[in-house]
This record gives structure tokens, sequence and C-alpha cells, in this order.
């Protein structure tokens, strides 16, 4: 095995999102490091990329498979507080459309007055696949007062031919060039809501065939069965939790064979809505989990009365229930679309709101 060639090494990025062209560049680095620091910022924070989501992939893509990596995902705000911490004034993150000398002389003096803390020694080469590499590296070996080199990897991105805006843009079309836990994490999620039987689980279940994928059923209906009927405020917080869970791992097993798209029957939206119409205690906690982001929320129009199956209530509440949502989108700003009628037109509507390359299965 070649012994790594510096002591301390650099990367910085976006990485919004992390691709694989990412990962090799880290794993170039890495390999010629014994020890490397990874930096990921963006100002602003592309969509879908926030600095947690960046953070979790970098942990799950980078730190985790490479033990000599230390992988960091900021924003304005979390700089703001290791300032505050330190004593230092902060200094505001340049714009992702800045020029080059901007983002070089904040980036010297983040890792020379902010990260000190996170460098087993200063920094002896700075790893990219970018023109800008030894314009950067310059700048911090002024800063740092010492030699510091640019090394460039695989500037013609022959590995991975691929760049972050190309993903963004039609994410579906690009998924091969994400890890699964990345393409997951991205992955289009279709939501149905409304009241007790509007027809979620069954359109549910004919969306999930269409679209050869697969559909997350509701797990309230599955507790409220095992719990006789009797749900207190702690089972309310149980079901939103259990069910984002349940759909991340669905999400996961979908983009691991390499599905375009997941079907959710219902999201934490209408377990707030049930804690609310019930005036609940657990309706506070449930808030901020009724905030999921969806690709597409779908509402279920119930036009077809009420077909009771012994867990339902009555026809009342299920028009209730329907209204609270309607309310509960236009409060929160929450577009969408609204099915009506036969199964088969419904998932016409559905199909035609996605977008084309999120449209086929794999299979398809």
């Amino acid at each position: 095995m070649i012994p790594p060639r510096f002591k301390q090494g650099l990367v910085v990025g976006k990485f919004s999102p992390l691709h694989l062209g990412h990962e090799f560049l880290i794993e170039q680095a890495a390999q010629a490091c014994q020890h490397l620091l990874v930096l990921g910022y963006s100002q602003p924070e592309q969509a879908g990329c926030s600095r947690t989501r960046r953070q979790s992939w970098l942990d799950a893509r980078a730190a985790q498979r490479h033990a000599n990596v230390r992988a960091l995902a900021f924003d304005d705000a979390w700089v703001a507080q290791r300032c505050q911490a330190l004593g230092l004034a902060c200094r505001p993150m340049p714009e992702n459309d800045a020029d080059d000398a901007s983002h070089q002389h904040y980036l010297a003096w983040l890792i020379t007055a902010v990260l000190r803390a996170e460098l087993y020694a200063s920094p002896e080469a700075l790893f990219c696949s970018e023109p800008w590499g030894p314009a950067c590296a310059r700048v911090l070996s002024a800063a740092l007062g010492q030699p510091m080199q640019a090394v460039l990897v695989d500037e013609a991105r022959s590995a991975h031919p691929i760049s972050a805006s190309r993903i963004r843009a039609q994410p579906a079309s690009h998924a091969q060039h994400l890890a699964p836990e990345v393409w997951a994490d991205w992955l289009p999620r279709v939501v149905l809501l409304s009241g007790e039987s509007s027809g979620k689980t069954t359109l549910a279940q004919a969306l999930a065939q269409a679209l050869h994928t697969e559909w997350v059923p509701e797990f309230g209906r599955q507790w409220w069965e095992q719990r006789g009927g009797q749900l207190g405020p702690d089972d309310l917080l149980q079901i939103a939790q259990e069910q984002c869970r349940l759909e991340d791992e669905a999400a996961l097993r979908v983009a691991r064979a390499g599905g375009r798209v997941l079907v959710c029957d219902t999201s934490p939206l209408t377990t707030l809505g049930y804690a609310e119409l019930d005036s609940s205690p657990a309706a506070s906690a449930l808030r901020p989990w009724a905030l999921r982001p969806y690709a597409l929320n779908v509402l279920c129009e119930p036009d077809f009365g009420l077909v009771q199956d012994g867990t339902r209530r009555d026809l009342s509440w299920q028009q209730g229930q329907h209204a609270w949502t309607l309310q509960a989108l236009a409060q929160r700003g929450m577009p969408y679309l609204h099915v009506r009628g036969p199964v088969a037109g419904r998932v016409a509507a559905v199909l035609a709101a996605l977008e084309p390359s999120e449209r086929p299965g794999p299979s398809a």
C-alpha cells in the first residue's frame, strides 16, 4: 500500500446533492492523506439540500466509509454559532455566484480562524476537480503561512460525467449518479391526503402498480387496530414518527432498486388532523412533523359516500376531515392536486402531474 503523501488534506464543495463524482474525489483525497477535512457550504441552499441533509450524506458516504475523513456541512447559522463560542466577529457567507476571490478569502478566514480545532495539522493539499483549485491554494497558502498544493482530480470528469446542477434540473433522470442513501432522500414522493373513506388506499395501490414502485400503507390504521381503537396523545405522536420511518425505509428500497418515485398513503399531516379535530394535546408536538415535504400532495375528494368497515366514524366526520385538510394545505402554502371520480381518472391525473422522468417505473 502506498503511504499517504500529505498529513492534512482539504476538499471543498457545495455537495448539493452529493453525487458519485464528489465521492470519487473524496475517495482519492482520502487515499492520499493521513487526515482529510471535507467542507460543504452553499448560499443560498439549493432546494432539497439543507445543511442537515448534506451533513447526513457526507457522514454516510464519506466519514463513515473513510476513518481518516472529517466532514462538515455548514450554513451561516452554524458559522455564527461557532464564532460566538470562539468570541469571533462573524463574516457573511458569500453567495454561490460571487467571484472566486470572495470564496477563496472567506475559506481562508474560515480555516484559519473558525475551524482550527477540526484540523489535525495545517492543510498541505487542496483536492478538487475545478479550475479554481490552484488560485484557491495560493490564497490559502498566504493565509496559512505555508505552501499548499492544488491536486486536480479527474478534471475531465471521465469517471463520473455529471454535475450537481444537471442532477438538480432532472433528479430522476440522473439517479444513477447518486448513492442509494442520497437518492432515497431525493426520491420524489407522492402523498395522498383527505379524510376517511376517500379512496386513498385504493389509489395508492393503483399508482404503485402504474409506476412500478412501492406504496407505504397507513400505519395509524394498523396501530388503531392493535390498540383496540383506544389512542392517546403518545400514540398519535408515535404514529407520525413510525409513518415517517416506514416511508424512509421504503424510499431506500426503491432507491436501491433504481425506482423513480414512492407513493405514500398518508402523512403526519393527517395525524395532526385527528389531533386537532379531537382537541388532543398531541397537536402541538405533531405540527412540526406535519411540515414534512412531498413532491406532490394529492387531495382525494370523498365523492362516493362513506364505506363503513367497522373502524370509521360517520359522514360528518369524513367531511370535517376533508375541510380541515383543505384549510391545512392552504395555511401552510402547500400546493396540491385535487382528484375526483373513478380510480382510473385519479391515476391519470396524478401521472400527468408528475415530471416525465418520474412517470415510468424501472421495469417500464
